[in-house]
């Protein structure tokens, strides 16, 4: 039997919305990087560079300061998560935030969650944005994961949004 989250329509053209945007820029004081977006959702996250699908962002190298938001359709988010985690321990991404389904029985969130320094879990259901769509709230809720030396601004930050959690070896 396949998990919830592997019921995903495959729509991933669904963008973070500002507040969620406002507080990651506000741990991490800028976003060098959003390995997964769009020109459209760029206006919002403001990353100094942006791959979009055709960009291929799973192709590139990443540096800096990351914000990711990936598709959350099999196999990309896995994918997504593994060049994150890879580009944080090699030292290339200092500090990044990643918005994900909290899809707790998954190798990818227990991997993520193995190396982030914090979780949040968002109250509710994130209802993400499409310029050319209705506004979207996803079959189950989501974790926005902290990578980096920052945890106490992102748990002060982030717990308007929900329950944080620093994550501890």
């Amino acid at each position: 039997m396949k998990p919830h989250v592997a019921q995903n329509s495959g729509d991933n053209e669904w963008y973070t919305p500002s507040n969620i945007i406002t507080s990651a820029l506000a741990v991490m004081g800028e976003v060098d990087l959003d390995p997964a977006s769009s020109e459209i959702a760029n206006e919002v996250v403001k990353a100094r560079v942006f791959y979009n699908a055709s960009d291929d962002g799973l192709s590139k190298s990443w540096k800096g300061k990351v914000w990711m938001n990936p598709p959350y359709a099999q196999p990309l988010a896995t994918l997504f998560c593994k060049k994150l985690i890879y580009h944080f321990e090699e030292g290339d991404v200092p500090e990044a935030i990643a918005l994900l389904n909290n899809a707790t029985e998954t190798k990818w969130f227990q991997e993520l969650a193995g190396v982030a320094a914090a979780i949040c879990f968002p109250k509710g259901r994130i209802r993400y944005w499409h310029p050319d769509k209705k506004t979207s709230t996803p079959l189950q809720g989501q974790a926005v994961f902290y990578f980096g030396g920052n945890t106490e601004m992102f748990v002060n930050v982030f717990k308007s949004h929900g329950s944080c959690f620093v994550v501890s070896i």
